[in-house]
């Protein structure tokens, strides 16, 4: 995404690199989540993944997680990863997103909120000057475990 903070690599020692929401406090506490176990799933919408040209993981596939200085701190390995409806979330996916999400209303309002806060970049590449996430809205719905932390 083409975004103010510094462009991450692509790849760190041959696996591909795992970026969390946006440097800073939010991709911190995300990181501290997978740390603790607590965050096992995430989503993306899947424009976002066509525009940047990345493919969508697959059963197996292992990434390095960076952190807001671009420091790899973990590595993980995809069980899953689907492309779902946003309206089709269900609340088990939600609460596995480790964020405290306690229903799909509260995935989907905090998702809302992250999507929005740069869909002017969305509209212009979906050619659609009115996009908002609605039930309809592809996401990247993706199960993975920790596999090892990284020194830092």
């Amino acid at each position: 995404m083409s975004h103010d903070a510094p462009r991450a690599p692509r790849e760190i020692a041959g696996l591909p690199v795992a970026e969390f929401a946006f440097p800073g406090p939010l991709r911190e506490e995300l990181i501290a989540a997978i740390l603790r176990g607590e965050k096992t799933s995430t989503s993306g919408l899947l424009s976002d993944y066509e525009r940047d040209g990345d493919a969508i993981p697959q059963a197996g596939d292992r990434q390095v997680v960076i952190d807001s200085e671009l420091r790899p701190v973990a590595i993980i390995e995809m069980v899953e990863a689907r492309v779902i409806r946003a309206g089709d979330v269900d609340e088990a996916f939600a609460r596995d997103e480790g964020e405290g999400f306690e229903s799909v209303a509260d995935w989907r309002e905090a998702h809302e909120r992250f999507w929005h806060g740069y869909a002017d970049e969305t509209r212009t590449y979906l050619g659609d000057p009115g996009w908002r996430v609605s039930d309809d809205t592809l996401i990247v719905a993706e199960r993975f475990r920790l596999i090892r932390r990284l020194p830092t």
